[in-house]
Protein backbone atom coordinates (compact mmCIF):
# COMPACT_ATOMS: atom_id res chain seq x y z
CA UNK A 1 0.00 0.00 0.00
CA UNK A 2 1.68 3.13 -0.87
CA UNK A 3 2.22 5.57 1.95
CA UNK A 4 -0.44 3.92 4.27
CA UNK A 5 0.25 3.16 7.11
CA UNK A 6 -1.91 1.19 10.51
CA UNK A 7 -0.76 2.75 14.17
CA UNK A 8 2.36 4.15 12.74
CA UNK A 9 3.35 0.57 11.10
CA UNK A 10 3.30 -0.02 7.08
CA UNK A 11 0.99 -2.52 6.29
CA UNK A 12 2.82 -2.77 2.23
CA UNK A 13 4.14 -6.15 3.35
CA UNK A 14 1.32 -8.01 5.85
CA UNK A 15 -0.07 -10.42 2.84
CA UNK A 16 0.97 -11.84 -0.54
CA UNK A 17 -1.10 -11.07 -3.40
CA UNK A 18 -2.05 -14.67 -3.75
CA UNK A 19 -3.63 -14.88 -0.47
CA UNK A 20 -5.22 -11.20 -0.89
CA UNK A 21 -6.54 -12.83 -4.17
CA UNK A 22 -7.84 -16.41 -2.50
CA UNK A 23 -9.11 -14.05 0.43
CA UNK A 24 -11.20 -12.16 -1.76
CA UNK A 25 -12.60 -15.06 -3.56
CA UNK A 26 -13.20 -17.15 -0.81
CA UNK A 27 -14.93 -14.08 0.90
CA UNK A 28 -17.62 -13.68 -1.83
CA UNK A 29 -18.37 -17.61 -2.40
CA UNK A 30 -19.18 -17.51 1.02
CA UNK A 31 -21.65 -14.43 0.70
CA UNK A 32 -23.45 -16.41 -1.91
CA UNK A 33 -23.29 -19.96 0.05
CA UNK A 34 -24.46 -18.98 2.81
CA UNK A 35 -28.08 -16.97 1.07
CA UNK A 36 -28.79 -20.96 0.30
CA UNK A 37 -26.93 -22.39 3.14
CA UNK A 38 -30.59 -22.72 4.99
CA UNK A 39 -32.01 -25.29 2.91
CA UNK A 40 -29.32 -26.75 1.13
CA UNK A 41 -26.42 -27.01 4.15
CA UNK A 42 -28.61 -26.96 6.91
CA UNK A 43 -31.86 -28.76 5.16
CA UNK A 44 -34.60 -26.18 7.05
CA UNK A 45 -38.02 -27.02 5.95
CA UNK A 46 -39.35 -24.88 3.09
CA UNK A 47 -40.41 -21.21 4.71
CA UNK A 48 -43.87 -20.85 5.13
CA UNK A 49 -43.93 -17.60 3.02
CA UNK A 50 -42.03 -15.32 0.70
CA UNK A 51 -41.19 -13.17 3.79
CA UNK A 52 -39.95 -15.92 5.81
CA UNK A 53 -37.98 -16.66 3.04
CA UNK A 54 -36.20 -13.63 2.67
CA UNK A 55 -35.61 -12.52 6.75
CA UNK A 56 -33.78 -16.39 6.36
CA UNK A 57 -31.61 -14.70 3.77
CA UNK A 58 -31.22 -11.65 5.33
CA UNK A 59 -30.03 -13.61 8.38
CA UNK A 60 -27.95 -15.35 6.20
CA UNK A 61 -26.07 -12.03 4.65
CA UNK A 62 -25.82 -10.54 8.08
CA UNK A 63 -23.96 -14.06 8.97
CA UNK A 64 -21.63 -13.65 6.12
CA UNK A 65 -20.60 -9.76 6.76
CA UNK A 66 -19.55 -10.06 10.34
CA UNK A 67 -17.37 -13.17 8.95
CA UNK A 68 -15.93 -11.71 6.37
CA UNK A 69 -14.98 -8.39 8.56
CA UNK A 70 -13.71 -10.68 11.47
CA UNK A 71 -11.62 -12.72 8.60
CA UNK A 72 -10.13 -9.98 7.14
CA UNK A 73 -9.14 -8.54 10.26
CA UNK A 74 -7.38 -11.87 11.50
CA UNK A 75 -5.63 -11.41 7.98
CA UNK A 76 -4.62 -7.82 8.68
CA UNK A 77 -3.97 -7.44 12.61
CA UNK A 78 -2.46 -10.35 13.75
CA UNK A 79 0.83 -9.69 11.55
CA UNK A 80 0.19 -6.11 13.21
CA UNK A 81 -0.20 -6.69 16.67
CA UNK A 82 -1.34 -4.24 19.32
CA UNK A 83 -3.95 -3.29 21.11
CA UNK A 84 -7.15 -2.10 18.99
CA UNK A 85 -10.68 -0.62 20.64
CA UNK A 86 -13.94 -1.52 18.84
CA UNK A 87 -14.00 2.43 17.54
CA UNK A 88 -10.84 2.06 15.88
CA UNK A 89 -11.33 -1.06 14.85
CA UNK A 90 -14.79 0.17 12.77
CA UNK A 91 -12.91 3.04 11.76
CA UNK A 92 -10.13 1.10 9.98
CA UNK A 93 -13.15 -0.27 7.59
CA UNK A 94 -14.83 3.22 7.22
CA UNK A 95 -17.77 2.78 10.02
CA UNK A 96 -17.45 6.01 11.14
CA UNK A 97 -19.97 8.99 12.39
CA UNK A 98 -17.96 11.70 11.72
CA UNK A 99 -18.53 13.59 8.81
CA UNK A 100 -21.78 12.14 7.55
CA UNK A 101 -23.67 14.43 6.03
CA UNK A 102 -20.46 15.00 3.82
CA UNK A 103 -20.70 11.19 3.21
CA UNK A 104 -24.23 11.34 2.12
CA UNK A 105 -24.79 14.60 0.46
CA UNK A 106 -21.69 14.51 -1.86
CA UNK A 107 -21.93 11.16 -3.14
CA UNK A 108 -25.69 11.42 -3.75
CA UNK A 109 -25.03 14.59 -5.80
CA UNK A 110 -22.29 13.25 -7.91
CA UNK A 111 -24.26 10.24 -8.27
CA UNK A 112 -27.32 11.68 -9.95
CA UNK A 113 -25.93 13.56 -12.69
CA UNK A 114 -25.49 10.28 -14.31
CA UNK A 115 -29.10 9.79 -13.85
CA UNK A 116 -30.11 13.24 -15.47
CA UNK A 117 -31.57 12.41 -18.46
CA UNK A 118 -33.44 9.45 -16.18
CA UNK A 119 -35.05 12.55 -14.84
CA UNK A 120 -36.04 14.30 -17.48
CA UNK A 121 -37.49 11.22 -19.48
CA UNK A 122 -39.65 10.73 -15.91
CA UNK A 123 -40.63 14.87 -16.46
CA UNK A 124 -41.58 14.50 -19.98
CA UNK A 125 -43.36 11.30 -19.50
CA UNK A 126 -45.46 12.83 -16.59
CA UNK A 127 -45.95 15.70 -18.27
CA UNK A 128 -47.21 13.99 -21.66
CA UNK A 129 -49.95 11.78 -19.00
CA UNK A 130 -51.24 15.00 -17.73
CA UNK A 131 -51.93 15.97 -21.35
CA UNK A 132 -53.85 13.11 -22.07
CA UNK A 133 -56.00 13.24 -19.07
CA UNK A 134 -58.60 16.28 -18.44
CA UNK A 135 -57.21 17.78 -15.70
CA UNK A 136 -59.52 20.47 -13.18
CA UNK A 137 -56.45 22.30 -11.84
CA UNK A 138 -58.26 23.86 -9.68
CA UNK A 139 -59.54 20.97 -7.92
CA UNK A 140 -55.87 19.86 -8.29
CA UNK A 141 -55.09 23.46 -6.08
CA UNK A 142 -57.80 22.54 -3.69
CA UNK A 143 -57.11 21.99 0.20
CA UNK A 144 -59.28 18.73 -0.20
CA UNK A 145 -57.54 17.47 -3.02
CA UNK A 146 -53.40 18.14 -1.25
CA UNK A 147 -54.83 16.72 1.85
CA UNK A 148 -56.10 13.25 0.08
CA UNK A 149 -52.79 13.69 -1.98
CA UNK A 150 -50.55 13.69 1.50
CA UNK A 151 -52.68 10.88 3.20
CA UNK A 152 -52.31 8.53 0.09
CA UNK A 153 -48.64 9.62 0.43
CA UNK A 154 -48.24 8.53 3.53
CA UNK A 155 -50.02 5.28 3.45
CA UNK A 156 -47.71 4.53 0.16
CA UNK A 157 -44.29 4.95 1.93
CA UNK A 158 -46.37 2.81 5.39
CA UNK A 159 -46.72 0.11 2.76
CA UNK A 160 -43.51 0.25 1.25
CA UNK A 161 -41.63 0.28 4.95
CA UNK A 162 -43.89 -3.46 5.34
CA UNK A 163 -42.33 -4.62 2.03
CA UNK A 164 -39.75 -7.04 2.66
CA UNK A 165 -38.46 -6.25 -1.01
CA UNK A 166 -37.92 -2.71 0.07
CA UNK A 167 -35.54 -4.10 2.98
CA UNK A 168 -33.65 -5.99 0.86
CA UNK A 169 -33.21 -3.78 -2.21
CA UNK A 170 -32.00 -0.36 0.24
CA UNK A 171 -30.87 -2.10 3.26
CA UNK A 172 -29.62 -5.56 3.75
CA UNK A 173 -28.14 -5.77 0.54
CA UNK A 174 -26.79 -2.62 0.16
CA UNK A 175 -25.13 -2.66 3.96
CA UNK A 176 -23.86 -6.08 3.79
CA UNK A 177 -22.47 -6.18 -0.05
CA UNK A 178 -20.46 -2.74 1.08
CA UNK A 179 -18.94 -4.33 4.24
CA UNK A 180 -18.15 -7.35 2.25
CA UNK A 181 -17.01 -6.40 -0.94
CA UNK A 182 -15.98 -3.08 -0.22
CA UNK A 183 -14.73 -2.78 3.67
CA UNK A 184 -13.37 -5.63 3.95
CA UNK A 185 -11.65 -6.75 0.22
CA UNK A 186 -10.01 -3.45 -0.40
CA UNK A 187 -7.99 -3.46 2.55
CA UNK A 188 -7.22 -6.97 1.66
CA UNK A 189 -5.62 -6.30 -1.92
CA UNK A 190 -4.11 -2.64 -0.93
CA UNK A 191 -2.39 -4.80 1.97
CA UNK A 192 -1.92 -7.48 -0.61
CA UNK A 193 0.20 -4.83 -2.59
CA UNK A 194 -2.05 -3.93 -5.21
CA UNK A 195 -2.09 -0.24 -6.62
CA UNK A 196 -5.11 1.60 -5.90
CA UNK A 197 -6.65 1.06 -9.42
CA UNK A 198 -5.67 -2.01 -9.77
CA UNK A 199 -7.94 -2.93 -6.48
CA UNK A 200 -10.39 -0.26 -7.52
CA UNK A 201 -11.27 -2.49 -10.74
CA UNK A 202 -10.22 -6.12 -9.36
CA UNK A 203 -13.25 -6.02 -6.73
CA UNK A 204 -15.93 -5.72 -8.98
CA UNK A 205 -14.91 -9.43 -10.37
CA UNK A 206 -15.49 -10.52 -7.17
CA UNK A 207 -18.78 -8.15 -6.45
CA UNK A 208 -19.96 -9.71 -9.87
CA UNK A 209 -19.13 -13.29 -8.54
CA UNK A 210 -21.57 -12.39 -5.79
CA UNK A 211 -24.45 -11.50 -8.62
CA UNK A 212 -24.12 -15.17 -10.25
CA UNK A 213 -26.66 -16.99 -8.39
CA UNK A 214 -29.25 -14.84 -10.19
CA UNK A 215 -29.07 -16.83 -13.36
CA UNK A 216 -31.62 -19.41 -12.35
CA UNK A 217 -34.23 -17.36 -11.51
CA UNK A 218 -33.09 -14.82 -14.90
CA UNK A 219 -33.36 -18.41 -16.93
CA UNK A 220 -36.79 -19.24 -15.77
CA UNK A 221 -38.36 -15.74 -15.58
CA UNK A 222 -37.08 -16.08 -19.81
CA UNK A 223 -38.85 -18.68 -20.09
CA UNK A 224 -35.84 -21.00 -20.13
CA UNK A 225 -34.14 -19.44 -23.13
CA UNK A 226 -30.78 -20.14 -22.50
CA UNK A 227 -29.89 -16.88 -24.95
CA UNK A 228 -31.81 -14.53 -23.94
CA UNK A 229 -30.73 -15.33 -19.78
CA UNK A 230 -27.23 -15.22 -20.88
CA UNK A 231 -28.06 -11.48 -22.61
CA UNK A 232 -30.05 -10.62 -19.52
CA UNK A 233 -27.50 -11.44 -16.53
CA UNK A 234 -24.54 -9.96 -18.92
CA UNK A 235 -26.33 -7.08 -18.86
CA UNK A 236 -26.52 -7.17 -15.37
CA UNK A 237 -22.71 -8.23 -14.39
CA UNK A 238 -21.70 -5.37 -16.60
CA UNK A 239 -23.48 -2.95 -14.79
CA UNK A 240 -22.38 -4.64 -11.44
CA UNK A 241 -18.36 -3.97 -12.61
CA UNK A 242 -19.36 -0.70 -13.96
CA UNK A 243 -21.36 0.24 -10.69
CA UNK A 244 -18.57 -1.82 -8.00
CA UNK A 245 -15.44 0.44 -9.97
CA UNK A 246 -17.32 3.43 -9.02
CA UNK A 247 -18.20 2.35 -5.24
CA UNK A 248 -14.32 1.11 -4.77
CA UNK A 249 -13.57 4.24 -6.09
CA UNK A 250 -15.81 6.39 -3.73
CA UNK A 251 -14.47 4.25 -0.61
CA UNK A 252 -10.50 4.78 -1.72
CA UNK A 253 -11.04 8.20 -1.98
CA UNK A 254 -13.45 9.03 1.02
CA UNK A 255 -12.34 6.07 3.57
CA UNK A 256 -16.17 6.48 4.64
CA UNK A 257 -18.12 3.74 4.25
CA UNK A 258 -21.27 5.62 4.00
CA UNK A 259 -20.39 7.11 0.59
CA UNK A 260 -20.38 4.12 -1.35
CA UNK A 261 -23.45 2.77 0.67
CA UNK A 262 -25.79 5.69 0.02
CA UNK A 263 -24.37 5.55 -4.05
CA UNK A 264 -25.45 2.11 -3.70
CA UNK A 265 -29.03 2.62 -1.74
CA UNK A 266 -30.02 5.90 -4.84
CA UNK A 267 -29.09 3.28 -7.97
CA UNK A 268 -30.77 0.53 -6.61
CA UNK A 269 -34.02 3.14 -6.57
CA UNK A 270 -33.17 4.13 -9.88
CA UNK A 271 -32.28 1.42 -11.80
CA UNK A 272 -30.27 1.55 -15.14
CA UNK A 273 -29.85 4.87 -16.16
CA UNK A 274 -31.72 6.25 -19.20
CA UNK A 275 -29.38 7.06 -21.99
CA UNK A 276 -32.14 7.85 -24.90
CA UNK A 277 -35.46 7.49 -25.67
CA UNK A 278 -37.24 7.68 -28.81
CA UNK A 279 -38.20 10.67 -29.92
CA UNK A 280 -37.15 12.79 -27.36
CA UNK A 281 -33.73 14.32 -27.94
CA UNK A 282 -34.16 16.13 -24.82
CA UNK A 283 -33.54 12.98 -22.87
CA UNK A 284 -30.34 12.25 -24.17
CA UNK A 285 -28.71 15.83 -24.11
CA UNK A 286 -29.77 15.48 -20.48
CA UNK A 287 -27.66 12.43 -20.24
CA UNK A 288 -24.44 13.73 -22.33
CA UNK A 289 -24.82 16.87 -19.57
CA UNK A 290 -25.08 14.67 -17.02
CA UNK A 291 -22.29 12.43 -17.76
CA UNK A 292 -19.86 15.44 -18.92
CA UNK A 293 -20.54 17.14 -14.81
CA UNK A 294 -20.07 14.13 -13.60
CA UNK A 295 -16.76 13.26 -14.71
CA UNK A 296 -15.57 17.14 -14.18
CA UNK A 297 -16.80 17.00 -10.49
CA UNK A 298 -15.58 13.20 -9.71
CA UNK A 299 -12.84 14.15 -8.09
CA UNK A 300 -13.20 17.44 -6.58
CA UNK A 301 -16.38 16.10 -4.62
CA UNK A 302 -14.23 13.10 -3.51
CA UNK A 303 -11.46 15.19 -2.24
CA UNK A 304 -9.89 13.07 0.55
CA UNK A 305 -10.10 16.42 2.87
CA UNK A 306 -13.58 17.13 2.54
CA UNK A 307 -14.49 13.84 4.63
CA UNK A 308 -12.02 13.33 7.20
CA UNK A 309 -10.26 16.03 9.91
CA UNK A 310 -6.78 15.31 8.62
CA UNK A 311 -4.77 13.53 5.75
CA UNK A 312 -1.56 13.41 7.85
CA UNK A 313 -0.36 10.20 9.82
CA UNK A 314 -3.03 8.10 8.06
CA UNK A 315 -4.16 5.18 10.20
CA UNK A 316 -6.32 3.39 7.44
CA UNK A 317 -5.96 1.11 5.16
CA UNK A 318 -7.92 2.18 2.33
CA UNK A 319 -5.33 4.97 1.68
CA UNK A 320 -6.80 8.08 1.37
CA UNK A 321 -3.97 10.23 2.78
CA UNK A 322 -1.86 9.10 -0.24
CA UNK A 323 -4.33 9.19 -3.21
Amino acid sequence: MEGGEVRGRSVDLVLSETTAVVSCVAMAMFYVATLHAPTLVFRLPPPSSFSHFMYRRFCAAALSSVASVAFSSFLLLLPIGGSWDLAELLSLYGIRGDHFWQAVVFPISLTSMMYVGSMIFKLLSWVDSLREHDIDWDNVLSMDYICCSIRALREWLVSRAYNVMTWRNFVVAPVTEELVFRACMLPLLLCGGFRKYTAIFMCPVFFSLAHLNHFMEIYFQQNCQLVKALMVIGLQLGYTVVFGSYASFLYLRTGHILAPLVAHVFCNYMGLPVLFSRRRGLVSLAFVMGLISFIWLLFPMTRPDLYNFQTSNCRCWQGFCSW
